[in-house]
């Protein structure tokens, strides 16, 4: 995901124990973060302690990374008061385990779980509140012109553009921005430019922002004409009335009496917009959708044989059933209703030993949701004992169907997400192109994981990300795929842990700027999350 997407937690507790028999507990809370394909924990930091009070809200905040495409394990602590350092069971006031992406995925980014921890009693709760932190996602759209620059050049007149720096914390300058050269004239009109306000001034808004006015030459000895100063908060506001600046030359100025100035420049526009992230949009209530789909062809094997890739031992899961847990995992967070469409394709179902591309793996056709990823693995194995593997290896069924879902609300306030797990010898390559390519211009994205030794050209060729997929003449509209060997995950020392978390990594990575991608060609805006 976009590195530095940092999210502040904010925590509160309500109806703490009562620990101290003379006063109420002065209670901190201590946060763990879980390393990473471990299952180890690591302090993180703590909370001030607030003295005397069964329901803190603490002041101090904890500053994490998020990833959406990593299941980031925290746990609270919550020890009686900082008076002593080693606290015992006896003193202990509870805790509380989540994963970061269930507080950014919970309604306005509000989550709030019970401590638990002292047997037999209520501990209370513990409230968080999840913000992403860059106050500056804003991006600038400015328009300038000058009128009456010194002319620098001895024949014709001056060739002005303009640079702009931004001052740093110890008075130093950074460029961040060049207009392009005016030919001839010293009335110049720039054309309108784009900035990210933190390239300008890094988020504070009355930092000097210092632009110098040159006289362009062939051989790269720009002459400097003058220079002025403002800062964003000034240029702001512009969206109401033109500013003018005077372009001054300190050492005119010191030589000429009369010297007014080497002309003016001014602000003729400026307006600003934000980028959104993947966050806003979650937090604005946006509902990533998870439907999976499993290959039941001949060529996966017969399950009962060791050989086969739906092979599950009794100590360990089948490659299908890793790759199924490694992912869902992690969707499972962002969806509400924690309830996945599962189905299985390629195979012949009961009773009548027809063959389906798109069969429910509950066996209910009218609700073929499974409850969790627990749901869907247990109806896979279901199925694996009633179905007879079959073929062709057809994806279009099962990715139209969830295209026409997806079809349904395109207003940005559901996206699907189709996980596809396949041996991957696919049978119709052209009607899968096409329905990905229509699929492409719908809020959804698709996952396939292939499992197994085959070569899969094929399935590179849907991920597109080399070249953009087409069908009969007509482009994706974005790319909508992303395609992973499951082999390339299976590390030989068996640590399972690991490798799964890399999975999960790899295929989600490209899922937040798939969504952001439908959002901005839709001009959707995320739904501001309501305040209190």
């Amino acid at each position: 995901s976009v590195p530095g997407t940092k999210v502040e937690l904010t925590v509160s507790c309500r109806n703490l124990l009562d620990m101290d028999t003379f006063s109420k507990s002065d209670p901190v809370v201590v946060l763990f973060v879980q390393v990473s394909g471990s299952s180890e924990w690591k302090e993180f930091g703590r909370t001030e302690v607030i003295d005397n009070t069964l329901n803190p809200d603490f002041v101090r905040k904890f500053v994490l990374d998020y990833y959406f495409e990593e299941k980031q394990n925290l746990r609270f602590d919550v020890p009686p008061g900082s008076h002593s350092t080693f606290f015992g069971a006896q003193d202990f006031l509870g805790q509380a385990f989540v994963a970061l992406g269930e507080v950014i995925g919970s309604q306005r980014g509000r989550l709030e779980r019970p401590l638990t921890g002292v047997p037999g009693k209520r501990c209370g709760t513990i409230l968080l509140l999840a913000e992403e932190l860059s106050n500056c996602r804003d991006i600038v759209t400015m328009q300038l012109c000058a009128n009456k620059l010194d002319k620098k050049d001895f024949f014709g007149k001056s060739d002005p553009f303009l640079v702009f720096y931004r001052s740093n914390e110890d008075g130093t300058f950074t460029i961040c921005h060049k207009t392009e050269v005016v030919k001839n004239t010293l009335n110049p009109v720039w054309q309108p430019f784009t900035i990210p306000v933190r390239a300008l001034c890094n988020g504070d808004y009355d930092r000097t922002v210092k632009i110098d006015v040159y006289d362009w030459d062939r051989d790269g000895s720009h002459d400097f004409i003058g220079e002025f100063a403002t800062s964003y908060r000034e240029l702001s506001r512009a969206q109401s009335q033109f500013t003018v600046y005077e372009v001054l030359n300190p050492r005119k100025k010191c030589k000429k009496k009369k010297y007014v100035n080497s002309g003016t420049v001014t602000l003729l526009s400026f307006s600003v917009e934000s980028e959104f992230t993947f966050v806003d949009y979650i937090r604005g209530g946006t509902q990533l959708n998870f439907t999976v789909a499993i290959d039941f062809t001949a060529s996966n094997g017969l399950p009962s044989q060791p050989t086969s890739l739906h092979y599950a031992s009794p100590y360990q899961l089948s490659a299908y059933a890793l790759a199924l847990k490694a992912v869902g995992e992690i969707i499972q967070d962002y969806d509400s209703d924690k309830l996945f469409p599962a189905y299985g394709f390629g195979a012949k179902v009961p009773p009548d030993g027809k063959i389906s591309h798109q069969f429910p793996l509950n066996n209910n056709v009218e609700n073929p949701s499974c409850a969790g990823i627990e749901g869907v693995l247990e109806s896979y194995l279901q199925s694996l004992r009633t179905v007879q593997l079959y073929g062709p290896t057809n994806f279009a069924p099962v990715i139209n169907q969830v295209a026409g879902t997806a079809a349904q609300v395109t207003d940005g306030s559901q996206y699907h997400v189709l996980l596809i797990i396949t041996d991957g010898v696919i049978s119709d390559m052209l009607q899968t192109k096409e329905a990905i390519v229509t699929a492409s211009s719908l809020p959804m994205s698709i996952i396939i994981v292939g499992v197994g030794p085959a070569e899969f050209e094929a399935m590179e060729e849907l991920d597109g990300d080399e070249v953009r997929l087409s069908s009969r003449g007509r482009y994706a509209e974005r790319d909508i795929v992303q395609f992973v060997p499951f082999r390339d995950y299976v590390d030989d020392s068996g640590n399972q842990v690991l490798s799964m978390a890399r999975l999960a990594k790899d295929v989600l990575a490209e899922i937040p700027e798939q969504l952001l991608s439908y959002m901005k060609t839709r001009d959707i805006k995320p739904r501001r999350a309501d305040p209190e």
